[in-house]
């Protein structure tokens, strides 16, 4: 196959049958700025979306990570699928997702996700974990019925500029591919274990 984001839904889909849990979840790679130089930083979010036109997760706009990304807008996401001895790695730009796209996915969250995205003020310093409690009963609360989408809060796509496949093999012999993307087209090209 010479599609990457067929080869990527395909693998996707393979494990969403094997996976104990979130077989979506991949790892979000940024770089923070700090006085003694720019640092990756790392951590686990879901995929919502993926299509030709990249990959699409949400979060805080304040979030470290979405600071970070309106810093440097570029980004690496690795999927790890350990019962399919699989993993693919994708990196490029970052843009935010249409208002109206973030929206409608908000809509889909289960109620306790909305009013966390309004009371959680991600990354910040929590004195008391009861302090977010009562932020979490007070938009509860405050929002009796629909619950809007906070204006920090929506989602960003990663344009890939490359993605990664790579499968386990005997011996540490693992086959590895790497598409390349050149315009509108993908070139494909075998690596090394």
């Amino acid at each position: 196959m010479h599609d990457p984001i067929s080869l990527f839904s395909a693998w996707l889909a393979e494990a969403e049958t094997t996976e104990i849990c979130d077989a979506n979840a991949c790892a979000l790679a940024t770089i923070e700025s700090t006085a003694d130089g720019p640092f990756p930083d790392v951590r686990i979010v879901l995929l919502k979306q993926h299509d030709a036109d990249g990959f699409v997760f949400y979060s805080n706009f304040t979030s470290a990570k979405g600071v970070q990304m309106e810093r440097h807008p570029v980004a690496a996401l690795d999927f790890h699928w350990k019962s399919l001895k699989r993993q693919v790695r994708t990196r490029g730009k970052v843009h935010r997702v249409s208002t109206a796209t973030a929206d409608a996915y908000f809509a889909t969250r289960p109620r306790e996700s909305q009013i966390s995205a309004w009371a959680s003020l991600q990354s910040q310093r929590l004195e008391t974990r009861a302090q977010f409690e009562a932020k979490l009963a007070e938009f509860d609360r405050r929002f009796p019925g629909e619950i809007p989408r906070p204006d920090y809060w929506g989602g960003w796509r990663l344009v890939p500029a490359s993605i990664e496949f790579w499968e386990d093999r005997p011996g540490r012999q693992h086959h590895r591919e790497r598409f390349t993307r050149a315009g509108q087209q993908w070139e494909r090209t075998l690596l090394y274990p």
